[in-house]
């Protein structure tokens, strides 16, 4: 399978959130990285999906420009703690190792997103570097929880 596929085949797993076929395509010692979650390595990135999927309200994922290190991709969802609809526009990349993803990392705009999870709130400070690390402290608090409770 090209680096190309597995990227499709992530990305079709994750419009049905088949979360375990999504997360067969990370290596073991996968790091992922994006602006929410900061960085997470092996498990905790996959226990980030099975906690993203399992809370999934009114989802929608379309994926495009695909190629053997990279796609774009953007979601719809509720945020559950606010009921806020977010649409959020992501660049991904990747790296591999021994056919699997080793390295994911999305890039959007906090700011933005943060503006429409939060409202106000997120409008205000969704750009600043406390909010961030605030956010990536309690993205983290919430998946040691979940792994918790579920795994």
């Amino acid at each position: 399978m090209t680096q190309s596929e597995i990227i499709t085949n992530f990305y079709n797993a994750f419009q049905q959130l088949d979360v375990e076929k999504m997360v067969s395509y990370y290596h073991d010692d996968i790091e992922f990285t994006d602006p929410g979650f900061g960085t997470l390595k092996g498990n905790d990135a996959k226990n980030m999906w099975r906690m993203i999927c399992s809370r999934a309200k009114d989802f929608s994922l379309e994926y495009s420009n695909i190629t053997e290190n990279s796609a774009h991709w953007d979601t719809t969802y509720t945020f559950s703690t606010t009921g806020n609809k977010v649409t959020n526009i992501i660049d991904a990349t990747f790296e591999f190792k021994d056919g699997k993803i080793i390295k994911h990392t999305d890039v959007f705009d906090l700011h933005k997103w943060a503006s429409q999870a939060l409202g106000f709130k997120g409008r205000l400070l969704g750009g600043t570097k406390f909010f961030r690390k605030k956010l990536n402290k309690q993205t983290q608090s919430l998946l040691a929880k979940y792994t918790k409770k579920h795994l």
